[in-house]
């Protein structure tokens, strides 16, 4: 990396931008909650909130250090619609309902789960599903010229000018990409949406400089480079590839965050997976175009709607050694929960959630809840194959109850918490110096000291009914 790099990480809850030395230092991170925007007739992404805190951190970084680059990473299942060298659209939440006519219209246009690895999705979480919705309200928004790029590379042309796509935005269950044929769905070339697509460019490539208009309204330098960026859960995933516990291995990594997503890579030993796709399993695709076998579910939604108070999660440092000795009480009285309760996807169907029975102890709550979320990701990870090594990232690696939890319900694998909150940055940083390495060692996670086997196989025996 040969100079200072500000990554830009839009994701689903908050928008963090951060700025990094050129050995790998953080010097300074801004963080901001997305406000949710409306459009008429659909739930839209905070762009303008976005895009004025932007020009704020940028500007203080500009009076720290002299940039030298930019890298954008952010969510998937969204993306922004130009003309004219202007945003035609706000651009669409995933959360937005499409109309179930559309909806039933659409499910029957859409290549086969075995040609895009892209399950049918509820909401907007299909992309192709918001750009036919979007068809509906506005027949003329991919005509005349309309360029199509996703969520990343919209940040991208916003502070260069230069539209382009990339692929492990293009295959994040899309249905718009093909990643075995690493080419367009036929669903995209047939509607023409693949015509209107930016060209593909790699996540690392340099797009153009920042714009005049960002240069005067920052006091960054013109020379700054912008670079095309990617999805970020694919960011966490190249984070990962660059520790030694991790080389060579049949490695998962979980990303937690508002979705928990485990994204495995196969070694070369392993056998073949068939996925389900009605259990939320699908192919992401990687920076480079391969396939990555991926499960997820909204762990970090269900957690909050479980958990209530941001004061009562189970992430908070102080209160690790109290959540694992409430433990015992929730194996012993039977203070399950069952799936599933976050709007969206998950091994299990939306709807069927509830108490087996509910404590009113705030610790005994916080311990059977991070129980549920460990039971989830463990079904997650048998989904696709999970073996080997296992990295937990984010957010919830902080919980110890979860991660410890997680161990127990793996025994057998090598389960790891990775150091820091920053991989995500730091796997944007590898693009730019592939060679660098991390500051610090995976953390291995001892499972607690009990038996499972019985408790997981009554609540999978009740979460199935």
């Amino acid at each position: 990396m040969g100079g200072y790099t500000v990554v830009l990480d839009v994701g689903k809850t908050l928008s963090k931008a951060s700025l990094w030395s050129p050995e790998g230092a953080l010097l300074e991170r801004f963080a901001r909650p997305n406000a949710r925007a409306e459009a008429p007739g659909y739930s839209a992404l905070d762009v303008s909130g976005i895009d004025d805190w932007l020009r704020t951190s940028l500007a203080q970084f500009a009076r720290k250090a002299p940039v030298d680059s930019i890298i954008p990473v952010a969510h998937g299942a969204a993306a922004a619609i130009l003309r004219d060298g202007a945003l035609v659209l706000p651009a669409m939440d995933y959360e937005t309902t499409i109309p179930e006519a559309l909806r039933q219209q659409y499910d029957g246009e859409r290549d086969a789960f075995s040609e895009t690895g892209s399950p049918a999705l509820p909401y907007g979480l299909n992309l192709g599903a918001q750009l036919r919705y979007l068809e509906t309200l506005h027949p003329e928004v991919l005509r005349d010229g309309a360029t199509i790029v996703p969520w990343p590379q919209y940040w991208a042309w916003r502070l260069c000018g230069v539209s382009a796509s990339e692929v492990s935005s293009l295959g994040c269950h899309t249905d718009l990409w093909k990643p075995a044929a690493a080419r367009p769905s036929d669903l995209a070339q047939r509607r023409g949406w693949a015509a209107c697509f930016a060209p593909l460019r790699l996540a690392s490539d340099v797009l153009g400089t920042l714009s005049a208009q960002w240069v005067s309204q920052t006091g960054m330098p013109a020379t700054v480079r912008i670079h095309c960026g990617m999805h970020d859960s694919n960011a966490a995933l190249v984070a990962a590839r660059a520790f030694e516990e991790v080389a060579g291995a049949d490695c998962t990594v979980v990303s937690t965050g508002t979705w928990f997503v485990a994204m495995r890579t196969p070694g070369l030993d392993s056998s073949p997976v068939h996925l389900p796709e009605q259990r939320d399993c699908l192919l992401n695709v990687d920076v480079l175009g391969n396939p990555v076998p991926s499960g997820r579910f909204m762990g970090g939604r269900e957690i909050e709607l479980l958990c209530g108070e941001l004061a009562s999660r189970i992430d908070q440092p102080g209160d690790q050694s109290e959540i694992l000795a409430a433990l015992p009480s929730v194996l012993a009285e039977g203070y399950g929960i069952r799936p599933s309760w976050a709007p969206g996807c998950g091994p299990y169907p939306l709807g069927s959630g509830r108490w087996w029975r509910e404590p009113t102890d705030p610790m005994t709550r916080r311990a059977a809840v991070a129980l549920y979320a460990a039971l989830v990701t463990d079904v997650s990870l048998d989904l696709i194959g999970s073996r080997q090594t296992l990295v937990v990232e984010g957010r919830f690696a902080d919980s110890l109850a979860f991660v410890r939890l997680l161990a127990t319900l793996r025994r057998g694998q090598r389960v790891y918490t990775a150091p820091s909150h920053d991989n995500i940055a730091f796997g944007a940083l590898r693009l730019l110096d592939p060679l660098m390495k991390p500051t610090a060692r995976l953390t291995p996670v001892d499972p607690l000291p009990i038996d499972l086997g019985a408790w997981r196989a009554q609540w999978r025996a009740d979460a199935e009914e």
